[in-house]
Formats: C-alpha cells, structure tokens, sequence
C-alpha cells in the first residue's frame, strides 16, 4: 500500500468535515426555504434563471454540483406545474425550452434573501470575514487542483 504524504493526509482530514459542512448547508437551505414551499434544489435551480432564462442543460452545468441534466429537468417541471416558472421558445434550439421565472418564482425568491442574509450574516460573523475569504481561496485551490489530477494534466 502507497503512504499519503503529509500534505496528502492534511487534504485527508478536510474530506469528512466537507461533506458534514455540505450537509449542515442543505438543512440550513431546508430551514429558510420551508416557508415558501420551495425545496432547496427548487430554490438553486429556481435562481439559476434569474438573470436569464435557461435551458435545463444550461442550467445543470451552471449549478456546478453535478446535477445531472434529469435531476434538473424533473424539478424544472415541477416548477411549472406549481406555477414557479414557464418555458419559453428558445431561439437557438427548437426542441431545449428556456426555463424563466413567473412574477410568483421572482417574489418567492426574493422573499427568500431576508432569511438567507440573516443565515449568512449570523454565521459569517461568528466566523469572521478574513477567515472565510481564506477558506474560499484554500477551498479553490483544492477544487482546481483536484479537477487537474482528475483531467490527468497533474
């Protein structure tokens, strides 16, 4: 058996508090978006169109958690049904539909920020800004890092 190295074991020991970390995220997501009806993946894929309306396949490469293109396509549906979203005509392919929000997903989503920016502030200042900032940039590398050793250019 091959030994890690040390700094093989240091990424090591971040792998499980990561996940736990990712976890806390998703039931802290469950917490504000339990009063609108919105899941948390509604929400994420839901505010992937904000800005411009999307198609499904756009919209599972731009969440960037690997959603597969089914898993989005399925909750995309279910938005429409619940009136959260419309398809749209989408000028660049005639069958991929362009998923937008309705005026009722916009204000769901916008009712959402009060809850996450108090989620975000009070935790964030437990934490301290600079610690974070840190931690964005260290959590940056490995993702690059990783995604180079994966690709096999390291």
């Amino acid at each position: 058996m091959i030994e890690r190295s040390p700094a093989g074991d240091a990424l090591t020991s971040v792998v499980l508090p990561v996940f736990e970390l990712n976890g806390e995220f998703l039931a802290a997501a469950q917490d504000i978006t339990a009063p609108t009806g919105l899941t948390p993946a509604w929400w994420q894929v839901l505010g992937a169109t904000l800005d411009e309306p999307l198609s499904v396949a756009d919209i599972a490469r731009r969440v960037g958690l690997g959603l597969a293109r089914q898993s989005v396509q399925r909750t995309a549906n279910l938005l429409v049904d619940k009136g959260w979203a419309v398809y749209t005509h989408n000028p660049h392919h005639k069958r991929a539909k362009l998923l937008e929000p309705t005026p009722k997903g916009r204000d769901t989503v916008a009712a959402l920020r009060n809850a996450q920016h108090a989620w975000s502030d009070a935790v964030g200042a437990v934490v301290g800004e600079d610690e974070l900032r840190s931690f964005a940039a260290t959590l940056e590398k490995i993702l690059v890092a990783s995604r180079q050793y994966r690709g096999g250019s390291a």
